[in-house]
């Protein structure tokens, strides 16, 4: 497969493993609503982010939406777009490869970006995502006017690549149809049945079970044009007529057509890949958006909310989960939000407080702007608001002493399975994966931090640890049981910290 080589790539492609984990420290003062909340907003360098939230979201994302500098070499007041090319890869590099591992089997990737980086990008993607999961390039028409003072042509659109997961069993849904294609449809002779609309019942080209004389019910005699023949056979036509799905006209005089109900065709329409600011906004409109929630300090480069309703209309069904780890000014989170999807928004600037914070907000209390109206936005639901905090062992191999049970449980059954950590049960068992349970004896999950009260494996405390036939294996701060024992018992120990990579 053809790859893109610059230069810095090699530290790029290891830079996701070198990342250390970290904490995410909740903050009350910016969440709003419940506290179990499945939506999340974080603040801090997405690559930390992603890495710290991988263990608990790994292969559980259906939509990624991002929305990078473009690298035009225009430096925005909110962002830095004027990398130089090769660091600009190499930022994209590590956070396109931890984004594929949040995707679920069946999700997806929309990717924005303008033609000054997307064809490189596009070479990345396939590299990461593999070529052959490459689905669309979608162009966006992002402006009406042409810009009069451009030197060489006015770009009027940006793209937007879309990867599947797998693109053997990935299918987008269907788009909603519109009123103005259901106004084609009418129900003249009041068929119970419905609105329908007439169908030419002629095909061109000619099958012999389609050659035959239709008599209309006022006596005139219809033939198949020269070149053409009937969509069904004589027999098939006696049956449609006495089924009411041919239509002569009022008088019963006109050529036959086939009437088609609405109740019976396609509920919705394949996407295109142009996309008329008409159907989903541009620009200005998302100027107009954001202007309503923080007019003194607007976001320089935001995506209008239909653009975004379209993307999650084709990716996701309500209750799917959806990240943006270039979240902005947040749109993507008050999309997924006003439709009923569960969002994870990483933002690094202050914009994740003087935007997105604000935004949200206005979001549950019901604001009309956007799509709101489009959706019957009545407001309402809840997110949490987490900081990116400090690492989960010091570099001298030390614990941070605010990692909890759940925490380090977490990053473990990570490490070791690759899988999620998605039960955050109150025991020392966290889960047993291909056969072998996991246990880990941390912070007094016992009830005792003693050393014979639960952070130490004794015999005493493997009594009482939840039973499990067959291999073992026991994360805790000490072992005072022979290898022997551990042998006969299946049982592997490993020290904490010391046999925990906390990459």
């Amino acid at each position: 497969m053809l790859t893109l080589d610059w230069d810095g790539k090699d530290e790029a492609k290891k830079k996701s493993s070198e990342i250390p984990l970290r904490l995410l420290d909740f903050d009350s003062s910016l969440s709003c609503g419940d506290r179990d909340s499945a939506n999340i907003i974080v603040q801090g360098d997405n690559l930390d982010a992603l890495k710290s939230l991988l263990p608990f979201y790994r292969g559980q994302v259906k939509c990624i939406y991002i929305d990078p500098p473009y690298n035009t070499g225009s430096a925005f007041e909110h962002y830095n777009d004027n990398y130089p090319h090769s660091d600009w890869l190499s930022m994209m590099y590590p956070r396109l490869e931890l984004l594929r591992e949040f995707l679920s089997a069946d999700g997806s990737i929309w990717i924005s970006i303008d033609d000054d980086e997307a064809h490189y990008l596009k070479v990345v993607c396939d590299e990461i995502f593999d070529r052959k999961n490459f689905v669309a390039d979608v162009i966006w028409e992002k402006k009406y006017s042409p810009q009069n003072d451009a030197k060489w042509l006015s770009d009027s659109h940006d793209f937007i690549l879309v990867y599947a997961k797998n693109k053997e069993t990935w299918r987008p849904n269907l788009l909603p149809r519109t009123d103005e294609m259901n106004a084609r449809y009418r129900n003249p002779d009041n068929d119970p049945r419905g609105l329908w609309k007439p169908d030419n019942a002629l095909r061109k080209d000619i099958q012999p079970s389609g050659l035959f004389t239709i008599q209309t019910p006022s006596g005139r005699l219809c033939n198949p044009a020269a070149g053409a023949s009937w969509r069904f056979s004589q027999q098939k036509f006696k049956e449609m007529v006495e089924d009411n799905r041919i239509w002569f006209g009022k008088n019963g005089n006109n050529i036959p057509a086939i009437k088609r109900f609405l109740s019976e065709v396609q509920q919705g329409t394949v996407s295109k890949t142009i996309w008329k600011r008409e159907e989903v906004g541009d620009n200005q409109d998302a100027k107009k958006e954001v202007k309503e929630f923080n007019s003194e300090d607007v976001f320089t480069t935001p995506k209008p909310e239909r653009l975004i309703q379209r993307i999650l209309t084709l990716a996701t069904n309500e209750g799917d989960l959806v990240l943006d780890s270039f979240l902005g000014s947040g749109t993507t989170a008050a999309v997924a939000h006003k439709m009923n999807r569960h969002y994870i928004g990483i933002e690094m600037g202050e914009q994740a407080i003087t935007h997105v914070v604000p935004r949200l907000q206005k979001v549950i209390e019901g604001e009309q702007g956007g799509i709101s109206k489009s959706v019957n936005w009545q407001g309402g639901g809840s997110f949490n608001f987490y900081k990116l905090g400090e690492t989960l062992c010091d570099e001298f191999g030390i614990i941070n002493t605010k990692v909890t049970f759940h925490h380090l449980a977490a990053f473990i059954w990570f490490s070791a399975t690759k899988m999620p950590y998605l039960e955050q049960k109150n025991s020392p068992l966290i889960g047993v994966y291909d056969g072998i349970a996991y246990y880990l004896l941390y912070n007094g999950i016992l009830g005792d931090k003693r050393p014979n009260g639960g952070n130490v494996l004794t015999k005493k405390v493997l009594s009482i640890l939840p039973l499990h036939y067959g291999k073992k294996i026991i994360y805790g701060e000490a072992c005072r049981i022979g290898d022997n024992f551990l042998q006969e018992n299946d049982i592997i120990f490993r020290q904490i910290p010391k046999e925990i990579d906390f990459r």
